[in-house]
């Protein structure tokens, strides 16, 4: 291998992506296989490390995904993590049973001598999320940190290299995860940190090129950080045999197609075509209020409007598309649940007659911010406002309607100008407005009125897959407030979403 290597062993967990993120940003390099890789593979890659992920069943399921306790002899030191710890002890002979669900933040008491929890103290914040336990650990394991509700919250058998937490350090919620993982991965499995990503660029744009080899490639680009980064990224690997299209659909933010437009035709030598296709997708989402069904009608339409493109270029093999991991994890993959079909994933057609090309599916959006400026993207454009592909199809919960669009897209301009004139944005990693198909009673200049009412999201995470909503200071959510009602017509009231992810989602819909 080019680098030293740790797999990670998908067991349908939705956490699964964030132990490798944690794993890069680490410097050590990571795969993430599904528990189906056969045995020889594993054996003959050379890894590192391994870790077993968690995932939504119980090891006592006879259709619980499972492996062979070969892989526990490969001297290979291996942690597992929540269902990853149960199917460890499961395999070694230990005792694993059901109890109350254990969900949210708990106060773990660890052994301070475990090399995995080398530097810590005594007693440390630990997210725990399971409903099965280990009741009695397998002959050889020692106890290694307990909860008031846990009695077996970690486990270690050090002459086998056997590690186990029945907790999730990979989320922010668990203060010391990053370090147990550091412990891990340096001090157990004895790894250098030897991988960046200036070298994760390099081979992506070495594999774009093998796999593209002479043909003539389109790129899905809504101007979004995803987009932009993965069109730069395939225009250095195969110059002018890329033609990047700007799909204007309809459910862009306020002068969002114009900016678009002007970015790419005057910082970047690249074939810009800009595809008016407002009518196109607003008669097809015409009274639809479902959002799966709007995320599939705008996938299908995408992929439609790129092959009609593509019969006027002439012959045009394969379409690149932004897609990043966090639209793949969610979408649904092996075991896990499906959460939103991603306009780019799940929402797909089944026939289609491009083949995709999707440099960024691995990365996680903080990833893709790094890949674009290794690139050289100027900073204004790496950290813009995500924005998902459906646009404002999934901010405009129920069905859409061109008065209602304008009425979002008025409301969410005033939120993020409110937002950069109190310098926040770069504090909170995405915030925006959804119109809310709920009308309710106001009064404005002692007349009745019955508008819609608009709330405001805002979140702070690094990851996407996690996140916590920001405090925003109450003066700028006041005048916010203000602005909107007064300079809106159509709104009478505005709310704000102090919920996190897990629960809810980021988008609303």
């Amino acid at each position: 291998m080019q680098n030293e290597t740790v797999l990670i062993l998908d067991f349908g967990g939705q956490y699964n992506q964030l132990i490798a993120r944690r794993i890069r940003n680490a410097g050590v390099y990571s795969v993430v296989k599904s528990y189906k890789t056969p045995i020889e593979e594993i054996r003959a890659a050379g890894y590192k490390g391994i870790i077993f992920t968690g995932g939504p069943k119980s090891v006592y399921d006879d259709v619980s995904p499972r492996y062979t306790k070969e892989i526990l002899e490969l001297d290979i030191p291996v942690l597992g993590i929540c269902y990853g710890a149960q199917l460890m002890a499961w395999l070694c002979g230990g005792r694993v049973e059901s109890a109350d669900r254990e969900y949210g933040q708990a106060m773990a008491s660890v052994d301070s001598t475990s090399r995995l929890f080398k530097g810590l103290e005594s007693q440390q914040p630990c997210w725990m999320s399971h409903t099965d336990y280990i009741s009695v650990p397998p002959d050889g394991f020692r106890i290694t940190a307990t909860t008031p509700n846990c009695s077996c919250a970690a486990m270690e058998d050090v002459t086998r290299g056997l590690y186990a937490v029945q907790f999730h350090p990979e989320v922010l919620h668990t203060k010391n995860g990053s370090q147990m993982l550091h412990n891990f991965l340096f001090d157990i499995c004895g790894c250098k940190g030897d991988w960046k990503m200036s070298s994760f660029v390099e081979a992506a744009v070495d594999k774009i090129r093998k796999q593209i080899g002479n043909k003539r490639v389109l790129c899905a680009l809504s101007g979004g950080v995803d987009s932009s980064v993965a069109a730069v990224m395939v225009a250095k690997a195969v110059g002018s045999q890329l033609t990047c299209i700007f799909v204007d659909h309809g459910l862009l933010r306020k002068d969002e197609g114009d900016m678009v437009e002007k970015m790419f035709t005057e910082q970047y030598d690249i074939h810009f075509i800009r595809i008016n296709a407002q009518k196109r997708f607003l008669d097809k989402l015409a009274g639809v209020s479902d959002p799966e069904t709007k995320r599939k009608i705008i996938g299908e339409e995408f992929i439609r409007v790129f092959e009609d493109e593509a019969g006027k270029l002439g012959e045009i093999d394969y379409l690149v598309q932004g897609t990043i991991y966090p639209d793949v994890i969610e979408s649904g993959g092996d075991d896990a649940a499906v959460i939103k079909s991603h306009h780019n994933v799940g929402g797909l057609p089944e026939r289609m007659n491009l083949r995709l090309c999707e440099p960024l599916r691995d990365l996680f959006k903080d990833e893709v911010r790094g890949a674009g400026l290794e690139l050289g993207l100027p900073e204004h454009m790496v950290w813009r406002q995500p924005f998902p592909g459906p646009g404002l199809a999934v901010r405009c919960i129920g069905a859409i309607t061109t008065e209602r669009l304008a009425i979002l897209r008025e409301a969410d301009a005033i939120f993020r100008e409110e937002i950069a004139k109190a310098g926040l944005e770069r504090d909170i990693n995405q915030y925006f407005a959804a119109i809310t198909d709920m009308r309710s009673v106001g009064v404005m200049g002692d007349t009745r009125t019955y508008d819609y009412t608009i709330a405001l999201r805002a979140v702070t995470t690094t990851d996407f897959m996690t996140a916590d909503w920001a405090r925003i200071p109450l003066d700028v959510l006041g005048a916010v407030s203000t602005r909107i009602v007064n300079e809106v017509k159509g709104v009478n009231r505005i709310v704000y979403d102090i919920t996190s992810k897990p629960p809810a989602t980021i988008e609303w819909e």
